[in-house]
């Protein structure tokens, strides 16, 4: 991450002001995303590529409180389906003082933002995200869209020591999302629930998360409405000084198969890195996903 301090008339109208602090970061990758459909012999490759520019601007007040916006700028070109994109998403504004942030707009929301619910990032592109339990069915924050930025998204999260907890709301739905969780002895329990207008939304979440030896585990559940039941077990473990391998295993009612995925990250140092990973089942059917490439991290 890059900061660049802004200390100018322009910005601090009165003494006593502090400067605003506006930090840039994100990445860039690309590389080959291959897709095999094992029912029809047909398959795909493509060039799979994204740039993700973060911009962060925060400034503080004299009672101490800390005031904020976050926007993204991302390109992304996956395949001739979705093809290319590059655009400012919705801006999620904030305060925060101490353990306690209120949010507003293009808000994290309670159930993306639980722990657990993304316990790996698959290979160079995530693959389609069987991994994450809760299944988008509830508010999460965007980076090529509005997100809740254009229906009254606001949340409100807390911590204290180890434990946090996480509300937020939105008018898409009339979703109410809330989670709770609690960091012991190197491991963290966290439960979610939502309530919707929409049958199709997530329901109740669960997750717990920690190290068993060399090998950091998750196990995580979702209750998601009318698509059912969500299992997901995924683990990492490090074979190298600068090589890790990540690895689940997840379950869902909506799906015919069960979903599996493995894949490998090498750090080449300076923020770069090698990946690639395979998945197979769930979302995917028939088909199995292969993708390689690099990313940079600035």
């Amino acid at each position: 991450m890059k900061k660049v301090l802004f200390a100018t008339t322009a910005l601090v109208a009165t003494a006593g002001v502090a400067a605003a602090d506006v930090t840039f970061g994100g990445y860039g990758r690309f590389g080959i995303l291959y897709i095999s459909d094992d029912g029809t012999g047909d398959s795909d490759t493509n060039v799979t590529s994204r740039f993700r520019l973060q911009i962060d601007a925060t400034a503080e007040s004299d009672a101490g409180v800390t005031f904020g916006a976050r926007v993204r700028l991302e390109g992304e070109e996956r395949d001739a389906a979705v093809g290319t994109r590059a655009q400012f998403n919705g801006v999620r504004y904030f305060a925060r003082s101490g353990g306690l942030e209120v949010g507003v707009g293009n808000i994290f929301g309670a159930l993306e933002f639980m722990p657990g619910m993304y316990p790996i990032d698959l290979g160079l592109t995530g693959h389609n995200y069987d991994y994450t339990a809760y299944n988008f069915r509830g508010d999460a924050y965007s980076s090529g869209g509005l997100g809740s930025d254009g229906s009254n998204g606001v949340e409100v999260l807390y911590s204290a020591g180890d434990f946090s907890v996480h509300i937020s709301a939105s008018d898409t739905n009339d979703r109410i999302a809330a989670h709770a969780a609690y960091t012991f002895s190197g491991w963290t329990i966290a439960l979610g629930a939502q309530d919707s207008d929409s049958d199709a939304d997530t329901e109740f979440a669960a997750s717990v998360g920690g190290t068993v030896g060399p090998v950091a585990l998750t196990l995580a559940y979702a209750d998601n409405g009318t698509a059912g039941d969500h299992v997901v077990l995924a683990g990492r473990v490090d074979v190298g000084a600068a090589t890790n391998v990540e690895a689940y295993v997840a379950d869902a009612d909506q799906w015919d198969d069960t979903s599996f995925g493995i894949d490998f990250n090498h750090d080449l140092g300076g923020g770069t890195s090698l990946r690639g990973g395979v998945s197979t089942g769930g979302s995917l059917g028939d088909e199995t996903a292969v993708d390689f490439g690099v990313r940079f991290n600035f």
